[in-house]
This record gives C-alpha cells, sequence and structure tokens, in this order.
C-alpha cells in the first residue's frame, strides 16, 4: 500500500511538472501577402490585365546553390486582386552577427531573395530582376516579421508589440 501512495505521488509530480503556461510558447508571425501595384494598374500580378507581369520566379540569395527556387504561389482575394503568398522557404542569416543584439532585445535576420518578373510585349518576353529582403525578430517568446525592403527601399514594417497578423505588403512599381 505505502508503494501505490507513494507511485501517485510520484506521478502527480511528474504531471505538475509538465504544466505549461501560454507566455513560455513562442509566438510566431511570419505570413507575407504580396500585392503589386503601379499609379496606372492596380493588380500587376493579374496576367490577363495589359501591362501586368505573365509571370513570376523566386530564387534564395542564400541558397545551396545558384539556383534554390523558393514556392511563392499566387494567390487571390475574394475581390479578384492577386497576391504573392509568402510563408516561408528561404534561408534566414544572422542580421547582427558583428555587433549583438542589446539584452533583451532578441537577435534579428533576414533572408533574401530576387523576384524574376516576366513581361510580354508584342509576343518578345522580358524579366526585370528585383530583390526583396525580409528582416525577422527573434525572441525566447516572439518570431516576427520585422522590415521587408524591396531594391533596398522599406516597403513593410512592423514593432515588437504589434498582433499577429498576415502581414500585407504593398509594393509600388
Amino acid at each position: 500500500m505505502r508503494n501505490i501512495v507513494f507511485g501517485i505521488l510520484i506521478l502527480g509530480c511528474a504531471l505538475l511538472s509538465c504544466k505549461s503556461d501560454d507566455e513560455s510558447l513562442q509566438r510566431i508571425d511570419q505570413i507575407l501577402n504580396i500585392y503589386m501595384k503601379s499609379n496606372t494598374n492596380p493588380d500587376l500580378l493579374n496576367s490577363k490585365k495589359a501591362g501586368s507581369y505573365s509571370g513570376f520566379s523566386v530564387n534564395d540569395m542564400f541558397g545551396n546553390r545558384d539556383v534554390s527556387p523558393v514556392n511563392v504561389p499566387l494567390r487571390m482575394t475574394s475581390d479578384s486582386l492577386f497576391y504573392m503568398e509568402y510563408i516561408a522557404g528561404a534561408k534566414r542569416r544572422r542580421l547582427d552577427s558583428v555587433s549583438p543584439a542589446s539584452p533583451g532585445t532578441g537577435t534579428s535576420f533576414h533572408s533574401k531573395m530576387t523576384l524574376a518578373l516576366r513581361t510580354t510585349v508584342n509576343n518578345v518576353t522580358d524579366t526585370i530582376v528585383d530583390t526583396l529582403e525580409i528582416q525577422y525578430r527573434m525572441s525566447p517568446t516572439l518570431f516576427q516579421v520585422s522590415k521587408v525592403l524591396y531594391n533596398s527601399k522599406e516597403v513593410f514594417s512592423k514593432s515588437a508589440d504589434a498582433p499577429n497578423s498576415i502581414n500585407t505588403v504593398i509594393i509600388e512599381k
């Protein structure tokens, strides 16, 4: 009987030690919906519209090979606007490797990709190659997109205390 009580006591302690609270979870916020527009065309990703891109491909600049494709599917909103949905796939490198982040701020990472945007005019295809850089902040409680640069120009930023959401990036060309 004594062994049974001792066993139940050990089992109870083990169960209590497995308890976790919500503060120990890391909040992950990394989805990007990327829209492209110009002052004459509100949807440059709709290949059926004149003046839009006929296609695109994405390559990881930090990939293992020169050609390291990244899967970025084309999606459409309920009001028929096209966007690229980036969830993950490009390698991340530490951004603050020279000087570590200030205590309590975590670590910064970034991914760099090239976007090859194809246009077809008079049956001639031309490719424009642009760059997309995604910067992330990471701490024990947070992994989040902090900034997006398109051709070295900031097109999106988010503070660490901003709520989780799908991050909308609008690129004006």
